[in-house]
């Protein structure tokens, strides 16, 4: 695969990708963002532009996408609308985006016979409860439970149909919450960090013991690339990496990191529709493609991942207060 187009490259999840690939194969990089607000230009700076160009524009739109796929070996779709809160506030973007866009890919890819990767989220099983030692797998039921998971599910449907319907050559990944560098500091992990940085306690909502199943984004995204290069056309692989955590427990490693007491927590308001378990069962990806994960010490990541946002302040810093303001205003 000598080019391969990356929607939402310049976003969090997206932006790590593109370093891999840059750090792991000869391939050349055009990324496709709309450049919303959850996507940065600094992510991806410093690349080589020999191998790495930025086309800013929506994946739903054809005029846009149809002669970027035209030229492409692969297309690896990152792009979406993905934070919950906002599409219980306004689901209309969450299905142009994650719909529509998603539709749009299909469409090109299927014209010019491009491989195609769709990364889409556990969230479109819906949530286990806290004492279940059920996983979910590759065969759990879709059970979304708010207007993003619900679209993500639905863009998994359509790949799907797409590959029966039309022979597209494509593959799903389902993956579990990632944590990592360059995430926008409206998420959980890094906006706990850098409110610790900043001397306040951290938030958590309700009683904090809603589990996710963390994962280091660089090994969701040697994970994709495996998937990738040798996955079976057709199929699903759920990634993960073994970190489940409620984020009660996340907030307090983080205070103990920076030698705070762990019960200095500001408790708010459940958000509504908090699904309560994650977790990922990945036996079949570790299996058939020989992937483990390079962070399965969650502690090990969340340093490094501390580390960044401490070195990294002129990045996260220009959303901080902005993005503050907007929680403050819902008492969260």
């Amino acid at each position: 695969m000598e080019r391969i187009l990356v929607t939402g490259g310049a976003g969090f999840i997206g932006s790590n990708f593109v370093h891999h690939l840059v750090d792991r194969t000869d391939a050349e990089v055009v990324v496709l963002d709309k450049m919303t607000y959850a996507a940065s230009r600094d992510s991806i700076a410093g690349l080589p532009t020999d191998r790495v160009r930025l086309v800013e524009g929506d994946i739903a739109d054809e005029a846009v996408v149809e002669p970027l796929a035209a030229e492409a070996d692969a297309v690896v779709h990152y792009a979406a609308e993905s934070h919950n809160d906002n599409s219980l506030a306004d689901p209309a973007p969450f299905i142009r985006t994650n719909l529509v866009g998603t539709f749009t890919l299909l469409e090109a890819v299927r014209r010019h016979d491009v491989r195609f990767h769709h990364v889409s989220t556990d969230e479109v099983y819906g949530d286990l409860d806290l004492n279940d030692p059920k996983r979910f797998t590759e065969d759990t039921p879709y059970q979304p439970s708010s207007p993003y998971s619900a679209s993500k599910a639905g863009s998994d449907h359509l790949v799907r149909a797409w590959v029966r319907s039309f022979g597209v050559r494509a593959t799903i990944s389902n993956c579990s919450n990632n944590y990592g560098p360059w995430q926008h500091v409206e998420k959980f992990i890094p906006r706990q960090i850098t409110e610790v940085i900043d001397g306040r306690r951290p938030r958590v909502y309700g009683d904090g013991l809603n589990v996710r199943d963390w994962i280091h984004t660089e090994d969701h995204s040697s994970a994709v690339l495996a998937i990738l290069e040798r996955g079976r056309i057709g199929e699903t692989y759920l990634i993960g990496a073994d970190g489940e955590r409620s984020n009660v427990d996340v907030v307090r490693a983080i205070l103990r990191h920076f030698g705070r007491p762990e019960d200095d927590i500001e408790w708010v308001t459940d958000r509504a529709g908090h699904d309560r378990r994650y977790a990922i069962e990945s036996g079949k990806l570790r299996h058939e493609l020989d992937w483990q994960p390079r962070y399965a010490d969650f502690d090990a990541g969340l340093t490094q991942t501390i580390e960044w946002y401490q070195q990294h302040q002129d990045w996260w810093r220009p959303a901080k207060a902005a993005t503050e303001a907007k929680y403050a205003q819902k008492g969260q």
